[in-house]
């Protein structure tokens, strides 16, 4: 049954916070105007939830409460993508649909950054499509939690 508005929690990791002021491989637009941009696509189709921190472990309790609290998990888990086994274990206890995005393209950037040791516990990764990331992660979230049962 589909939920008559899907609850999507959308999670940023580290530095997400200084988008417009980072370096220009992320863009121009700033976190409040990602905000924006989803609420808006979002409309009658789901609630958002928004969340940043540049803790770890703030993010791994917050992904760890989301089987009650959401439909669906967009998650851009920024330096931590390359770094955190606890992210991805978090992950892994997640029965709902999860996408994981990045703003550029880490399949393009420093050879560090091209290892993901969360996107194994997503549904897929959407990587180097700025702000589109996170729509088309939006668009999937909310087709596959109202997807008719099989």
């Amino acid at each position: 049954m589909c939920p008559a508005k899907s609850n999507v929690s959308i999670i940023n990791g580290p530095n997400i916070n200084m988008l417009g002021k980072r370096e220009s491989i992320y863009g121009s637009f700033t976190l409040d105007e990602l905000k924006l941009v989803l609420s808006q696509k979002a409309t009658d189709r789901a609630e958002l939830f928004f969340y940043q921190s540049n803790h770890e472990g703030e993010l791994i309790e917050l992904i760890q409460k989301m089987n009650t609290d959401a439909h669906g998990v967009i998650i851009n888990p920024a330096a931590f993508t390359h770094t955190s086994i606890g992210i991805r274990d978090a992950l892994a206890c997640l029965d709902i649909p999860k996408i994981e995005v990045h703003i550029s393209n880490i399949y393009q950037r420093e050879s560090f950054r091209q290892v993901s040791y969360s996107a194994s516990q997503c549904d897929g990764v959407i990587t180097g499509l700025g702000i589109h990331s996170y729509t088309l992660a939006l668009d999937y979230i909310i087709e596959k939690v109202c997807e008719p049962l099989n």
